[in-house]
């Protein structure tokens, strides 16, 4: 197999048709995060056509993300590409919050994340915001200097935009949400020891949250408090599951003993997959197929 960067990933799947000289007419959707960075690459015809996930924990330690970018990005044949028609790069970091248009200010962005946070920014950080046209709300989440510089400075003059990780699994409910007949629809995407919860009812957001848990216990006690807190019944409720988890671990056991309607999820509809798609998961990348559907 051919050596496509200094690091190897931990998935890849790789379509022959694609070639980089094509970016021109394809969207780039990065996700990075303290452990991990992911991306995948979709056409101009919305099939996704490339997809890698690269884990390095041990690698970083207490370093930044971004010491650990060149060793996968400068030397990957499509990473390094450049003339794409958009490239999105999504944070994925627990500092974020959701302003709604009438209360947003863009200079009281910092202030938003103080409040959320309990204290202020470090230095080597700063406030961000992404707008949700559609939903008529901003998000504002924290990204790091080096992370945004690099970035800035591997696609220079090109369409980039940063925005949370949140933001792309609220865009993949909404579609998500719209071909669904259940108008009270949950869904629980989940990544380590971390869980976002998105409800919508009736076609509109009411809750998004994000919470770290240790055990089935943790997370079953918050997704019912949640759905207390929205004066619902656990019956009345639609809940899909997506990201790191299968139907016969103990926390898809833990919640099927409190939700009646409980299963995996699908992709978002608006995208196509590759016959080497065949055998992934479709609730394992929501949070990816949400940005490449912004």
């Amino acid at each position: 197999m051919q050596t496509v960067s200094a690091l190897s990933p931990t998935l890849a799947i790789r379509q022959k048709s694609f070639r980089p000289d094509m970016a021109e007419n394809s969207v780039l959707s990065v996700e990075v995060g303290k452990d991990a960075l992911r991306f995948v690459v979709t056409d101009g015809h919305n099939e996704c056509v490339w997809l890698e996930e690269y884990g390095f924990s041990s690698l970083l330690a207490d370093r930044p993300l971004a010491d650990a970018l060149p060793a996968i990005c400068e030397t990957h044949p499509v990473l390094s590409a450049d003339g794409w028609k958009q490239i999105r790069v999504a944070v994925n970091s627990p500092t974020f919050t959701l302003i709604p248009d009438a209360l947003f200010r863009k200079e009281y962005m910092g202030s938003y994340l103080t409040l959320m946070r309990g204290n202020d920014l470090p230095a080597h950080e700063y406030a961000h915001a992404y707008h949700h046209t559609d939903e008529n709300f901003w998000s504002v989440f924290n990204i790091g200097h080096q992370l945004a510089d690099y970035m800035a400075g591997l696609y220079p003059m090109q369409n980039l935009t940063f925005l949370h990780q949140t933001s792309a699994l609220i865009r993949a409910s909404a579609l998500i949400d719209k071909a669904t007949i259940s108008t009270q629809n949950l869904t629980v995407y989940f990544e380590d020891e971390f869980v976002t919860l998105i409800f919508r009812s009736n076609r509109k957001l009411l809750y998004c949250n994000r919470f770290g848990y240790k055990t089935p216990r943790d997370l079953t006690y918050y997704v019912l408090y949640v759905i207390d807190e929205l004066r619902l019944e656990p019956y009345s409720v639609s809940a899909r599951l997506y990201g790191h988890i299968t139907p016969y671990s103990d926390t898809y056991t833990a919640l099927a003993e409190f939700l009646p309607h409980l299963h995996l999820g699908t992709a978002p509809p608006g995208l196509t997959f590759g016959p080497g798609f065949d055998d992934l998961p479709e609730h394992r990348f929501l949070s990816l197929y949400g940005l490449g559907l912004l």
